[in-house]
C-alpha cells in the first residue's frame, strides 16, 4: 500500500448553481467515494438567488483533497471549487447554541464561561439557559466541554463558513 501523505483537515468553498438537487450530487460524491463530511453549509450568495456557496469541512492527505476537488469540478452545476486551506489565511467561524440546566453554584459558574469565552444569552428561565457562542471549531468545542461539566443537555451547531482574507474572492 502506497503512502498518500499525511491526513490533514481541508475547508473547500464551492460554488455551484441554486437549484434542486445540486447538494444531493455533492454530498452523493463524497458518499460514493467513502470521503467523510465533517462540516457543511449552505448559502445563497446572490441578489437573484441563482448561484449558493457550500462550505465543507473534510480531512484527507493532499492526493485525496485533488480527487475531491477534480470530481466536484467535473460536476456541471459548479462554478468554482476553492481548498482554502491551500489558498493561504482564511477567517473561519462557527456558531453553537447550547442549553444549560442547573441552578446554584453551576448556574453561576456557566455564566462566568459564557462570559470568559463571549458567549451570549439568548434565551432563560428558571432552570435553564441558551448560550450562543461564535468562533473557531475549536474554541466552540472547548466551550461545550466546559459545559457538559455545569449541565448541558443539548447542542445545535450550525457548521463552518469560511472566506478567504485579502481582495480577492475565494
Amino acid at each position: 500500500m502506497r503512502d498518500l501523505g499525511p491526513i490533514r483537515r481541508h475547508t473547500l468553498a464551492i460554488t455551484v448553481d441554486n437549484e434542486s438537487g445540486v447538494l444531493a450530487k455533492i454530498v452523493g460524491l463524497f458518499s460514493a467515494r467513502g470521503y467523510n463530511i465533517e462540516s457543511l453549509t449552505v448559502a445563497d450568495i446572490t441578489e437573484t438567488h441563482d448561484v449558493s456557496r457550500i462550505t465543507i469541512v473534510t480531512s484527507g492527505s493532499q492526493e485525496v483533497i485533488d480527487q475531491i476537488e477534480a470530481q466536484l469540478d467535473r460536476l456541471v452545476t459548479v462554478h468554482k471549487v476553492s481548498d482554502l486551506t491551500e489558498l493561504g489565511p482564511h477567517v473561519e467561524r462557527e456558531m453553537a447554541l447550547l442549553k444549560v440546566t442547573g441552578g446554584g453554584d453551576k448556574r453561576l459558574e456557566a455564566m462566568r464561561l459564557a462570559d470568559i469565552y463571549r458567549a451570549r444569552v439568548v434565551d432563560a428561565t428558571i432552570e435553564s439557559f441558551i448560550f450562543e457562542i461564535t468562533g473557531s471549531t475549536e474554541k466552540v468545542n472547548t466551550f461545550i466541554a466546559l459545559m457538559r461539566e455545569v449541565g448541558l443537555v443539548e447542542v445545535a451547531r450550525g457548521g463552518v463558513v469560511a472566506i478567504s482574507r485579502g481582495k480577492d474572492p475565494s
